[in-house]
């Protein structure tokens, strides 16, 4: 009969504590690294400070249609976006205003970072571009920006009066930072925004968000 020394009953201890560990790990790692906001599922509630001092949650909203744009006025591909012309994301947000949408524009990045910006300078940058989102809201901790896994800027989520994600991923088709494609791209936000008020289903609900890393 075989007998175990306490040495090996030791390495037995100790292998089997770091099997347990590692699964451990691997499904703590699995759970973070779920998708934390997709179409169909609820919106993950936040609170936010906007660059004029107030405090505004999500749930504020409840009963209305929300966007949120995350956004970083240094990057090309929003850049592009708010070009003039076109001027693109104005357009959207006109359109929001008048469908009475609440616009959120996020802005996520850290201190130190390329556009990380004081609540002064978002007001200004915004009247420079005639942008007209509904609040501004500074997240440089990125709490916000991690809840919705926002990976770009621009980055664009439509929520729907009930808080159910209708559309996740990036603003059109055409991943460029070239502001002569916007008139041929699929402008996936715009046909998010039309199928919600025609009471239709959200026929492209998700894609890859492409511009800028958000920098967290």
């Amino acid at each position: 009969m075989l007998t175990m020394t306490r040495r090996n009953l030791g390495l037995a201890s100790g292998m089997a504590a770091a099997v347990a560990l590692s699964a451990a790990a691997l499904i703590a790692f699995s759970a973070e690294a779920s998708p934390a906001a997709e179409p169909g599922a609820t919106a993950p509630a936040f609170t936010g400070t906007t660059t004029s001092g107030e405090t505004v949650s999500l749930s504020d909203y409840a009963g209305k249609t929300v966007i949120l744009e995350w956004t970083n006025d240094g990057c090309p591909f929003v850049q592009k976006h708010y070009a003039e012309p076109p001027k693109n994301m104005q357009g959207l947000q006109e359109q929001a205003a008048s469908d009475d949408i609440v616009w959120l524009q996020i802005i996520s990045s850290a201190p130190g970072k390329q556009g990380h910006v004081s609540a002064e300078k978002a007001e200004a940058i915004n009247a420079d571009r005639d942008a007209s989102p509904t609040h501004v809201i500074l997240d440089p901790s990125g709490d916000i920006g991690r809840k919705y896994d926002a990976t770009a800027t621009p980055h664009m989520f439509v929520i729907e009066p009930d808080q159910e994600i209708a559309y996740a991923g990036a603003i059109d088709s055409i991943r460029s930072a070239r502001v002569e494609d916007i008139e041929t791209a699929d402008n996936y936000v715009r046909d998010a925004l039309e199928a919600l008020k025609a009471g239709e289903p959200v026929e492209v609900a998700s894609t890859k968000a492409y511009g800028c890393s958000v920098k967290y």
